[in-house]
C-alpha cells in the first residue's frame, strides 16, 4: 500500500442526519476530514491532474452523498462516503473518513460528536498501523 495520500480537511455540509426526530427534520452542519491513499508519484513527476485522483471531484461527490442522503447513524453515514470515495477512481488504495456533527442534541458543552473509519479496496493488503 501507498504511504501517499491526498487531505480533505474540514468539509462542511448542511445535511439531515440524525437518530432524533428533529435532526431528521431540521438540516444541521456537519464536517468531514477525508485521507484518500493514492500512489501520487506519476503526478509528481508529471505534474499532470490525470495522474493522480481529482480532490475536487472527490470533494464534490462527497458533498452530493452527504446533503442528498439521510442516515440515522453516522456510523452509516461515513461508510457510506468511503465507498463513495473509493468508486471515485480505481487508484484509491485506502480511505479514512472521519464525520463530525457539530451541533450534537445533548445537553453538554461538546464541541463536536463523531466518527472515522478507515476502509481499504479488496485485496489492497493490511492497514498501516
Amino acid at each position: 500500500m501507498s504511504v501517499d495520500r491526498i487531505e480533505v480537511r474540514a468539509l462542511r455540509v448542511v445535511a439531515t442526519h440524525g437518530a432524533l426526530p428533529e435532526e431528521r427534520e431540521r438540516a444541521q452542519p456537519f464536517e468531514l476530514d477525508l485521507d484518500v491513499w493514492v500512489d501520487t508519484g506519476a503526478a509528481g513527476a508529471s505534474d499532470q491532474l490525470t495522474d493522480t485522483v481529482d480532490y475536487g471531484t472527490v470533494v464534490e461527490r462527497v458533498a452530493a452523498l452527504v446533503r442528498d442522503t439521510s442516515f440515522t447513524l453516522l456510523e452509516a453515514l461515513a461508510e457510506a462516503v468511503a465507498l463513495s470515495v473509493s468508486e471515485v477512481d480505481a487508484r484509491v488504495e485506502r480511505v479514512a473518513v472521519t464525520v463530525r456533527k457539530l451541533r450534537p442534541p445533548i445537553g453538554e458543552d461538546v464541541g463536536s460528536v463523531g466518527v472515522r473509519l478507515e476502509r481499504g479496496r479488496p485485496g489492497a493488503g493490511p492497514s498501516a498501523p
